[in-house]
């Protein structure tokens, strides 16, 4: 089996937004496939790494935000066959509803951020149930069920790699700042930390985080990763129980990751370019929701 990182260069930025090439047996595969807006770089990255894209019939998506699954309709159009999580199906067959809410979220910016979201045809279209797997050549991928960034959150098993999706953070250039995945509706910490758990006990040699690239101190980053879901938890209760505002609770997160991120050694160039992957405003609002509904 051979993986290769495709950087799909978001908003022009290296190391933001990975799509992964997977091929065995003379069989390729995708795992993620980024936004929209980004599908032509993902393209001109499969055929610089020799394959030609009418070679790709199989195409996994953690879960149906737009930064990880905006291109799957692209490639269900073309023949490819995408699986996903029994929740994410039908956003995909029908994007209508996703799109909307985004467009609400991120207004004139919504095309350059994210550019197209095309349907899937629903005969293209793989529902994959908890340990269900897909024969990729000579191997298997495993989906596994893991909430907390978001119910229909599958990460996706080869053997001892994991293709995390957002359930394992944002990592970018091998910092050791581990950026909290929580934008809404759905982060759930007790959900979060249960998955955190199940990728730690399987000992996996390498993660494959979508934001960025492979990782390889697995241990070290999941046990790390748990406590910082915990602690921005934490945070965000505390200051929900002292009644503070929506920009309040926005300023005072982002405030207090920016100096995390400074004290594990962030530049802050790298910090601004955190804040384009994984915004610190939306986070604070994700786990806002979730401390609001008073779970």
């Amino acid at each position: 089996m051979r993986i290769h990182t495709l950087d799909l260069r978001f908003i022009g930025l290296p190391g933001l937004i990975a799509s992964f090439l997977v091929e065995s047996g003379g069989e390729y595969a995708l795992i993620e496939t980024g936004p929209g807006s980004t599908l032509e770089t993902l393209r001109a990255a499969v055929r610089h790494a020799g394959v030609d894209e009418a070679a790709i019939k199989k195409v996994f998506v953690t879960h149906i935000h737009l930064d990880h699954a905006g291109a799957a309709g692209w490639f269900a159009q073309q023949g490819a066959v995408i699986y996903c999580h029994p929740n994410a199906a039908r956003h995909l067959i029908d994007p209508s509803k996703l799109i909307e809410s985004a467009r609400m979220v991120y207004g004139a910016q919504m095309d350059a951020l994210w550019g197209d979201m095309l349907p899937a045809p629903a005969d293209k279209v793989i529902a994959l149930k908890d340990n269900e797997r897909v024969t990729l050549g000579q191997v298997e991928v495993i989906a596994w069920d893991t909430p907390g960034h978001a119910r229909h959150h599958h990460a996706f098993v080869i053997g001892d790699v994991c293709f995390a999706g957002d359930v394992a953070g944002m990592r970018l250039e091998g910092s050791r700042y581990l950026s909290v995945t929580a934008a809404p509706p759905q982060f759930d910490p007790v959900a979060y930390v249960q998955s955190i758990d199940r990728l730690a006990a399987a000992g996996f040699k390498t993660l494959y985080l979508t934001h960025f690239g492979a990782v390889e101190d697995v241990a070290w980053h999941l046990a790390t990763y748990r406590q910082r879901v915990t602690e921005v938890y934490e945070r965000v209760a505390a200051g929900c129980k002292e009644g503070i505002s929506v920009e309040e609770n926005r300023q005072r997160y982002a405030a207090a990751e920016h100096q995390i991120a400074i004290a594990a050694g962030v530049s802050e160039e790298l910090w601004l370019k955190g804040e384009d992957a994984n915004v610190t405003s939306m986070c604070a609002d994700g786990v806002r929701l979730y401390c609001e509904k008073g779970r």
